[in-house]
């Protein structure tokens, strides 16, 4: 099996964040409204010009692109263009991700609730989507994916299941096409959630610290197979992360590394199913747990490396 690692959205090597925002208390402040939206779009992307060829310098295959890119872009009081006027930034981009063969990943965060009661909520969803959508197609990212958790479950998980459903079928084809669903920490577990991908035809994404924390009642092992068929001719994405200690109160948050002895237990357990696996880390020291990660696993393992984030497991 050959396993490549990634990070999310901001290298704690490089002093620059592709994710500078405004609140729209402040926006409503400025008199120069459009010169200061535009200032730090320009910034964000420039500054993710500088993490892709830091990804690209250090062999990182692997990367989940911030959410908030664009300031405001999915507020509902403010609207301006933001595809056309950066296109030559997104050309550029586009092709540092098609060239050095980078995947690339979106995972809108908690506001983005596909079955939620609350129209204003769910038309905010609708916005985002699009939102993300419009950035995937700017990049020309090939098999886009935007990952999603089930969300809501008021009312109960079988009814909120299906309203996910209803308004799944609601949203345009083309970004229908983009979804994939996560197993999440407290409400969805594996098997909820693989049984609606399964319905909905869509990739499922296993998040294993969420499994621990909110199992299903079957081992792992049980659904493995399943999952990866749901990714058909692509590569299965998994997400790994290590509790911030094992206490019950923090066992559910992210620890900013990885527990390297953890890490192998799942590699080995998923290396029957799959010969292929991208596995995003969600380790709040980002590419500094990839690295520390990498450097542990040469020192405790026998698998061979094909460069600084990409190993081959027998």
């Amino acid at each position: 099996m050959i396993v490549r690692l990634g990070y999310v959205a901001l290298s704690k090597t490089l002093n620059v964040t592709s994710s500078g925002t405004i609140t729209y208390t402040n926006y409503k402040k400025i008199e120069n409204k459009d010169e200061k939206i535009e200032s730090i779009i320009k910034s964000n992307l420039e500054n993710l010009i500088k993490i892709l060829n830091y990804n690209i310098k250090n062999n990182i295959h692997f990367y989940r692109l911030t959410s908030k890119l664009i300031p405001l872009a999915t507020h509902s009081e403010v609207n301006f263009e933001y595809i056309e006027k950066y296109k030559s930034y997104y050309d550029k981009i586009g092709t540092m991700i098609k060239n050095n063969n980078i995947r690339i990943d979106v995972h809108p965060d908690q506001f983005c609730v596909l079955n939620s009661t609350n129209k204003e909520v769910l038309d905010n969803t609708f916005r985002i989507l699009e939102y993300h959508y419009n950035i995937l197609t700017a990049l020309k990212i090939e098999n886009p994916i935007i990952i999603l958790h089930v969300g809501s479950s008021v009312f109960g998980k079988a009814k909120s299941i299906q309203r996910f459903k209803n308004n799944f079928y609601k949203l345009p084809t083309y970004i229908q096409k983009t979804i994939a669903l996560e197993n999440d920490d407290k409400v969805y577990n594996v098997s909820d959630v693989l049984r609606l991908c399964n319905d909905l035809s869509i990739p499922m994404v296993l998040d294993y610290h969420h499994h621990i924390c909110n199992p299903s009642n079957n081992d792992i092992k049980y659904y493995l197979k399943a999952i990866i068929n749901t990714w058909i001719n692509n590569i299965p994405k998994f997400h790994f992360s290590s509790p911030k200690n094992k206490t019950k109160k923090d066992f559910r948050s992210h620890h900013d590394y990885i527990n390297s002895d953890d890490f192998v237990n799942f590699i080995e357990t998923i290396n029957k199913y799959t010969k292929n696996a991208d596995i995003m880390l969600e380790a709040k020291a980002k590419d500094d747990a990839l690295f520390r990660l990498v450097r542990e696993l040469k020192y405790k393992t026998n698998y061979t490396f094909i460069d600084e984030s990409t190993f081959l497991v027998k």
